[in-house]
């Protein structure tokens, strides 16, 4: 077989977001939906932008989707949890092979720390996914909705050998504000809900299909959300 192949740059998404309704009985669009693809470097500012961007709308709620997002940097892990939880508190722990632990803290604005938030997680939610879900869920008591994710939780460091090689090595693990070990366990979600298998049927037109984590996500927050504006839309001026 010969294929013909272009060479071009692949553009691998960062973040999506929109606002939606927390119900069909819903008149206004005050859902902040924000799904990450991944910790990159762009992340910090991407989800900075897209969150004053949804405060200004008059966000009521916030859905997390961190489904398939295998993580990235942990510093842009910390950055965005602190959108959620208040300067100095923890974010996550790093245990070191002696036992001792160190506490990375959040330094952010924690503009939606007085909103509601759920959070989507599921088997291909790993490391910087797993830091931020396990933090807003042990300082906020956040639910998580999906299922299992993947447990990777160490942390590694290069070492440069005299011949030019490179041996990565784990010097620690990450463990949630409470203490939960991330590493080869995951995080358990509050509520289980399992993607629908797909079903193959060549004859018929395929519909897209429901999501039915996001619908339970909006189910477990609709019942928090406040009546009125949050305070930070009201700081911002609407």
């Amino acid at each position: 077989k010969e294929f013909k192949i272009t060479r071009a740059t692949i553009i691998v998404p960062t973040l999506d977001w929109k606002m939606i309704k927390a119900g069909e009985s819903e008149e206004r669009e005050d859902i902040f939906y924000v799904q990450l693809h991944n910790f990159n470097a762009n992340a910090s500012s991407l989800f900075r932008e897209a969150s004053l961007a949804a405060l200004f709308k008059g966000a009521r709620g916030v859905v997390l989707d961190l489904r398939n997002d295998a993580g990235g940097y942990l510093d842009v892990a910390v950055d965005i949890a602190g959108w959620f939880i208040d300067r100095g508190d923890i974010i996550v722990k790093e245990k070191f092979r002696d036992a001792k632990t160190q506490n990375l803290v959040s330094r952010g604005n924690s503009a939606f720390r007085n909103i509601p938030v759920v959070v989507l997680v599921n088997n291909g939610s790993a490391s910087a996914s797993e830091i931020v879900a396990g933090a807003l869920r042990d300082v906020l008591g956040a639910k998580l909705v999906g299922v299992k994710t993947f447990g990777k939780g160490s942390v590694q460091e290069l070492e440069y050998l005299k011949d030019g090689s490179t041996l990565k090595i784990s010097t620690a693990e990450w463990l949630t504000p409470k203490g939960a070990v991330i590493n080869k366990k995951g995080l358990e979600p509050d509520i289980v809900i399992k993607e629908p298998e797909e079903k193959k049927d060549d004859n018929k037109k395929k519909e897209p299909e429901k999501d039915i984590q996001l619908e339970k996500a909006l189910e477990v927050l609709r019942p928090q959300l406040s009546k009125e504006k949050p305070l930070q839309t009201i700081i911002l001026g609407l």
